[in-house]
Order: C-alpha cells, then sequence, then structure tokens
C-alpha cells in the first residue's frame, strides 16, 4: 500500500469507529429526554418513580457511550495535522471556522450541561434538571451541525475564494446554508433517531426474553423506541431521495456511480476540465454500499413498523420471535450509517475538497514506514475503545435498572441542602 492508502484507511478507519459512538449519542439523548420530561410531568408517585428509574437506567448507557467516545472524537483532531496537512493550508481559512464553532460552542456546552444532569440527580428542580438533558440534546445537534457545515465545505465547496493557493471565507452565510450540508443534516439526524429508538426497543425485547420483572419500564421503553424508529426510519429513506437532486447538481460522477450510467462520458468531461487523471470512485464499493443502505433501510421500516403494531395487546412480549428479530435488529442501524458514509466521502473521490483540492495533493510529506505504523496504531486504538465501550455497555444492560449508579444520591431534603447535618454523595 501505498502512503496515501494508508493515510486513507487510518483515516477512514478511525472516523467509521467514532462514528459507531456518534450515532448512538445522537439517537439515544432525546429518548432519554423525553423519558425524563415524561417523569417530571407525572403526578402518580409509583408511575413517576418507575419512569424516573427508565431515565436513568437508559440515561446510564447514554453516558458511558458518550464518556469513551469522547477518547476517539479528541484523537481524530490530530490526523488533520499529522497526515493531511494540505487540507489545512488549502482549505484551513475555510474548513477550520466551524470546526472552532463546533468545539468551543456544541461541545464545551454540550459537555456542561451533561454533567450538570448527571450530579443534579436530587439536587435540582425538576424543571431545572429536564432542561439540562434537552439543553444537552440541543448542544448535541448544533455539534453535528458545524460538523455538517464542515464537511458539506468538502462536498461542495461555496462562499471562498482562492488567493495564492489558499481558500479564504468571504460569504459565511453561504457556507451555513450549503445543500450539501443540510439536507445531509437531516438525512443523519433521522439515522441518528432510528438507531437509537432501534436500540431501545432491541434491550427491552431481550429483557423481556429473559422474563424481566421490570415490565411497566421496559414496556414504556418498548413502545417509545419502536414509535421513534418507526417514524425516523420512514422520513430517512425519504430524505435519503432528497439528496439524489444536489448530488447529481454538485457531485454529477458520484450520481452517475450511483446510478450506474454515464461515467464515461463525465470521466472524459472531467479530463477536460481538470486534466489528466481517474476521477471515478471505487464503483462496486461505493454501489454496494449504497444498496446495503438502502436495504436495510428499508427493512427496517417494515419490521419496526409491524412491530408497532403488534405492541397493541403486547403481541410483542408474548410472540418470542418477533422479541428476538427485534434484538437481531440492533447492529443494523449502526451498518447502514457507515455505508451511508462511504457512499458519501468515498464518492466524491478523488477530490478532498471537491473539484478544488485532490486527495493526493493533501497529503503530508510522511513516510510510508511513519503512516503504516500510525495506522496500525490508531486503529488498535479505536477497536479496543469500541470493545470496551460495547463491554460496558452490555454488562449495564444485563444487570438491568436496578444496578443503575447514574442518580444514585441521597435526595436533598425540601427544606434546603444538607438536611440534618447530611450531604448528598454521588457514587457516579
Amino acid at each position: 500500500m501505498s502512503a496515501a492508502d494508508l493515510a486513507r484507511l487510518q483515516f477512514a478507519a478511525t472516523t467509521g469507529i467514532h462514528w459507531l459512538f456518534v450515532i448512538l449519542t445522537m439517537g439515544l439523548v432525546p429518548l432519554v429526554a423525553i423519558m425524563h420530561t415524561r417523569a417530571a410531568l407525572t403526578r402518580d408517585p409509583a408511575v413517576r418513580t418507575t419512569r424516573e428509574r427508565m431515565a436513568r437506567f437508559w440515561g446510564q448507557l447514554y453516558v458511558v457511550n458518550y464518556a469513551v467516545g469522547i477518547a476517539t472524537g479528541l484523537v481524530m483532531e490530530f490526523q488533520f495535522g499529522l497526515s493531511w496537512s494540505g487540507s489545512s493550508k488549502f482549505a484551513g481559512n475555510v474548513f477550520g471556522a466551524p470546526l472552532a464553532l463546533e468545539t468551543l460552542i456544541a461541545f464545551f456546552a454540550e459537555s456542561t450541561f451533561l454533567g450538570m444532569w448527571i450530579f443534579g440527580w436530587g439536587r435540582l428542580r425538576r424543571g431545572v434538571h429536564v432542561t439540562l438533558i434537552w439543553l444537552v440534546a440541543l448542544t448535541a445537534y448544533a455539534s453535528a451541525y458545524w460538523i455538517m457545515v464542515a464537511n458539506g465545505f468538502l462536498q461542495h465547496p461555496v462562499g471562498h475564494e482562492v488567493r495564492d493557493g489558499a481558500a479564504y471565507l468571504t460569504d459565511f452565510g453561504a457556507l451555513l446554508t450549503n445543500d450539501s450540508a443540510l439536507v445531509a443534516l437531516l438525512h443523519v439526524a433521522l439515522g441518528a433517531f432510528t438507531t437509537g429508538g432501534v436500540f431501545v426497543a432491541g434491550v427491552s425485547a431481550w429483557h423481556f426474553l429473559r422474563h424481566t420483572t421490570e415490565t411497566r419500564l421496559f414496556r414504556e421503553s418498548l413502545r417509545l423506541g419502536l414509535w421513534v424508529s418507526t417514524v425516523a426510519s420512514f422520513f430517512v429513506v425519504v430524505v435519503g431521495e432528497m439528496q439524489r437532486p444536489v448530488i447529481a447538481a454538485t457531485q454529477p460522477m458520484k450520481e452517475a456511480v450511483i446510478r450506474g450510467s454515464g461515467v464515461a462520458e463525465l470521466q472524459e468531461q472531467l479530463v477536460r476540465e481538470h486534466g489528466p487523471g481517474n476521477y471515478v470512485p471505487w464503483e462496486e464499493t461505493v454501489r454496494f454500499s449504497m444498496d446495503t443502505m438502502t436495504l436495510i433501510g428499508n427493512t427496517v421500516s417494515t419490521i419496526t413498523l409491524i412491530a408497532l403494531v403488534l405492541v397493541w395487546k403486547d403481541r410483542v412480549v408474548r410472540w418470542r420471535p418477533v422479541a428476538w428479530v427485534l434484538v437481531a435488529m440492533i447492529p443494523l442501524p449502526f451498518l447502514a450509517s457507515v455505508g451511508g458514509w462511504v457512499v458519501r466521502e468515498l464518492g466524491r473521490q478523488p477530490w478532498l475538497v471537491y473539484g478544488e483540492l485532490t486527495v493526493e495533493d493533501a497529503l503530508s510529506n510522511v513516510g510510508r514506514g511513519s503512516l503504516l505504523v500510525s495506522c496500525v496504531a490508531f486503529i488498535a486504538l479505536f477497536v479496543a475503545l469500541a470493545v470496551t465501550n460495547w463491554t460496558l455497555i452490555t454488562r449495564f444492560v444485563r444487570k438491568g435498572p436496578d444496578a443503575v449508579q447514574l442518580g444514585a444520591v441521597e435526595p436533598l431534603p425540601e427544606g434546603g441542602p444538607g438536611g440534618e447535618g447530611k450531604q448528598p454523595v454521588a457514587t457516579y
């Protein structure tokens, strides 16, 4: 493998693994917010307690995934300087702005609100506490917006001019309203909702297969997960098709590869426009990823709709084969979303900034040996983090709500902090 191939493999593998953390984080947080809101609005003490335990159970899984995923996100930033310094030299003035805003505004705010929510159980008023988890959800999607703005510039560079071999931002509004970013963001958000809903429904079904005694908690979780995933999986397919005209207008070669026609003609056109070179991405890989994503999307949409109908009179709970299908379906949205990113990123090759900077030109002046070592090290680290994450999630899932540590504090008395000389002590 060449140095460029190693750098691409490293970035593709680490980004793909990082995305598995991100999509579950984005998918779980709105569901946890809904659960917490329902608990806060419930007047019946027994039902409210169950719903609070439900929010804490799923919230703990969210926190574990978020915490481990942060490490993969931090490592991602270094790769631009280590392997792709050409991208910083050419597009850093434009590409760096949304990344900086994502870090300063969205990520810092999200982490702050999440910390307050984690340690706010038993300390904050219900309204304030619920508001915090919604702020976490809002900032999570704000973070996704800035990332998609940056990625949208790579897909369809707008709002800039090139001077002395470097891009300079001239229209910030055009950058923020880039069609390639906005439509993709909606597609990503709906994919995250689908992933979170399928995860919640699948884990709930697994507990029913184990004859759980937490029937109210997991019945409500199952219904919420199916409702969210059914609606989201339908619209994610619709929005996916809405991207096709945008792709055809901005990246005709990618659309031709997906469609399977007109590739040769576009290759000749791009040679005339940009000079000699191969402007055709890996056709079979792009088309296979597209077909896989579409097949999984339609399958998940169909199964969740059927399961939602069967939720009536608890048929999903009583019919074990249906519950097993829901459990087996948990990995599918993850696979579909990775397939979508393969289409989006590999389909624009050989460009890093479409039409303006190739991958080869963006590569740092790093030796093949150094890239081989960093590639193996980064991939091994990310795989280890992914295994750790899912081991912890599986362990907490198996233990169930009774073993939840999130919010395991001694609540504050009505009169204020302290009470009889006691301070609440967090155990998570």
